[in-house]
């Protein structure tokens, strides 16, 4: 209690804080509610909203006065998170301006199609020559069902079409390596339905065996041990207990009309099905985010993007070409600096999102916390890269049966990709890798490197075929830096921290979730982030 000319006056928390605001600032107020205990701390609010639906931000959830105000969002990056976030917030009436440092939305999300160029940090550019029509997914390639992007892709009127993720007529291929030996099936194409059924059919076999023979009767009764032989004899498509091969894993001589039943061809024996160790892959039909029926966005996977930046009011909102050269967190906001037609120009506002990988942004000067700093040096860029080879027919198709899927191999290339789109036309693109052993080699060494691993499986038509490819090296990849971030030990105090705001500045992007590399995480990353910034500005506005 305090007096004026003898009349005592009693602070209300209201005018306290209407005073904290006026000598420090509305970051000062926000810390100073926050401490206070009047709303949830980013980072509870992070944990809150991820138990929660996500809830728009909308206009009525301010009061009168700010929202004819306005407030001002400047966001870092056009990527799927920073576009996300301009998406969200101009819903409820926020004025945002996006920097792209780039000629075009997306970020990693890049699809490359005729005339796209792409210069790497050694300053190598590429001109892409495929033929109209034709396009590989450099970055993000597959949605699967569960995942928030389909439900953008829904919102913002972007078709889709399936992605075969997993194919019966796909290839594995083991080649042996100095410390295993992949027995008689090494350097051999096997199809996922051949591998399937002898891996299936033999493991069934010796469940079966040791069911009969009583070697699981202390933990089943004779009734289960009953039920686990009928399991493994329809599961196993075994014969008599054992398995001796059927149609499952194809036929050396299809069946026809008349009396032509096909011919069934000879499973090799257990040690070699065992030894080929082809079982190992079939885990991933399993994960929770490989899904075999998956999705992709017709014509390439920067269709979200470009709907996205549409939806946001396109140059009106985004400056491309602008890469960020400065970030200060103000008394009353932020300010950040940037490049444009070789100038520096300055944008002011309320509020920051950034949403640039932390592999660049740690090299921005910033006025940002020491902490904050620290633990954007704490992630580390994955080393992946993937090649785009196209082909003068779809010999996959009409050779080899193949419509979609992924040949998985444990050579350098990793796995080639064939197209989930234009089945039955005359030209196609295969990904030829998609690994980080790439990376470093010569632009016209990576071809050459990755063709001679195809040709080891598909034959001299993986080679003889080729009409023209171009590869792109994530790491060298300007503004990213790389494919997508890992953090050492974990999701740790450096993962937590950045979950709140430096100041007026917050950040998202897919290594905030626990779906990195997904373009899912960029958006849960980015609703995230709209949702503190958001509750943020309601609490302070009604405080003030």
């Amino acid at each position: 209690m305090t007096t004026t000319a003898g009349t005592p006056h009693t602070h209300t928390r209201r005018s306290f804080l209407t005073r904290v605001g006026a000598v420090g600032g509305a970051s000062a107020l926000y810390g100073t509610m926050e401490a206070l205990g009047l709303f949830a701390s980013p980072a509870e609010a992070a944990q809150a909203a991820g138990t929660r639906d996500f809830a728009p931000p909308r206009a009525a959830d301010l009061p009168d006065a700010a929202r004819a105000r306005g407030t001002k969002v400047v966001i870092l990056g056009a990527g799927t998170a920073g576009l996300t976030a301009a998406y969200e917030l101009g819903k409820a009436g926020y004025d945002c301006t996006v920097l792209e440092a780039r000629d075009r939305p997306g970020g990693r999300a890049k699809t490359i199609r005729r005339g796209d160029r792409l210069t790497d940090t050694d300053g190598v550019t590429q001109v892409c020559r495929f033929d109209e029509g034709l396009y590989f997914n450099a970055g993000p390639a597959r949605i699967p069902n569960h995942h928030v992007t389909l439900d953008y892709c829904r919102e913002l009127g972007v078709p889709i079409e399936a992605l075969v993720n997993a194919n019966a007529e796909s290839l594995y291929f083991h080649e042996n390596t100095g410390s295993t030996n992949y027995g008689e099936l090494a350097s051999t194409a096997v199809t996922h339905r051949q591998a399937k059924a002898d891996v299936y059919g033999y493991i069934s076999e010796l469940l079966a065996q040791a069911a009969d023979q009583g070697a699981l009767d202390d933990v089943l009764s004779p009734a289960d041990a009953d039920r686990v032989v009928a399991f493994a004899e329809n599961f196993g498509g075994l014969s008599g207990g054992k398995y001796l091969g059927n149609g499952r894993r194809g036929y050396v001589d299809a069946p026809g009309a008349g009396h032509d039943a096909g011919v069934v061809g000879t499973p090799p024996s257990m040690t070699a099905i065992l030894q080929s160790q082809f079982g190992s892959r079939f885990s991933f039909e399993f994960g929770w985010d490989q899904a075999m029926m998956m999705w992709q966005p017709v014509g390439g996977m920067d269709r979200i993007s470009a709907a996205l930046a549409s939806a946001v009011g396109g140059k009106r909102r985004i400056t491309y070409n602008a890469p960020v050269t400065r970030i200060e967190n103000t008394a009353d906001g932020v300010r950040v600096s940037y490049r444009l037609n070789g100038r520096t120009r300055i944008v002011d506002a309320d509020y920051c999102v950034a949403t640039i990988p932390p592999m660049v942004l740690k090299a921005i000067p910033t006025n940002f916390s020491q902490t904050t700093k620290d633990a954007l040096a704490v992630p580390t860029a994955a080393n992946t890269g993937k090649i785009g080879l196209q082909y003068a027919r779809r010999w996959w198709e009409e050779d080899d049966k193949i419509f979609g899927g992924i040949t998985a191999t444990n050579m350098d290339i990793s796995g080639i990709w064939y197209p989930s789109s234009g089945f039955l036309g005359r030209k196609g693109v295969v990904v030829g890798y998609y690994s980080g052993s790439y990376t470093n080699l010569a632009v016209a060494d990576r071809e050459t490197r990755a063709v001679a691993q195809g040709v080891k499986i598909h034959g001299a038509k993986y080679r003889d075929e080729l009409e023209t490819s171009i590869s792109i090296a994530w790491p060298k990849e300007p503004y990213s830096l790389g494919g997508w971030v890992s953090w050492p030990g974990g999701r740790g105090a450096a993962y937590d921290h950045l979950l709140r705001p430096d100041g007026n500045t917050y950040f998202a992007g897919d290594h905030l979730s626990y779906l990195i590399a997904w373009q899912a995480g960029a958006f849960e990353s980015a609703r995230l982030a709209v949702t503190a910034l958001h509750e943020r500005v309601a609490a302070t506005a009604a405080a003030s």
